[in-house]
């Protein structure tokens, strides 16, 4: 089946950027939606990001104008490029796909393991 590996993550301070990479592989016949989670201590995860195959984004309202999702199709990657991090940015950050792998009928939402973004001064 596929998985998702993620990269990018660490320590930043306010106002500072990082990039998030997210490689899908194993034996996938297609992606279809591809997008960025987070989760906060104590907190629900959220949607950040979503991007569809087709180009199509959406963002959540608090990373509007500061973060932008993008994919790489052949690659079969995702990136999320954060800028202007605030300490409320910080969060376990995961990576997830909707995959129809070889063999099954359907697409699967996978999820990658989390990076950790660390805003703070």
């Amino acid at each position: 089946q596929a998985q998702l590996v993620e990269s990018g993550g660490g320590w930043v301070q306010p106002g500072g950027s990082l990039r998030l990479s997210c490689a899908a592989s194993g034996s996938i016949l297609s992606i279809n939606g591809m997008g960025w989670y987070r989760q906060a201590p104590g907190k629900q995860r959220e949607l950040v990001a979503a991007a569809t195959s087709g180009g199509n984004t959406d963002y959540a309202d608090s990373v509007k104008g500061r973060f932008t999702i993008s994919r790489d199709n052949a690659k079969k990657t995702v990136y999320l490029q954060m800028n202007g991090l605030k300490p409320e940015d910080t969060a376990v950050y995961y990576c997830n796909a909707d995959i129809r792998s070889y063999g099954f009928p359907g697409y699967l939402g996978f999820w990658g393991q989390g990076t950790l973004v660390t805003v703070s001064s």
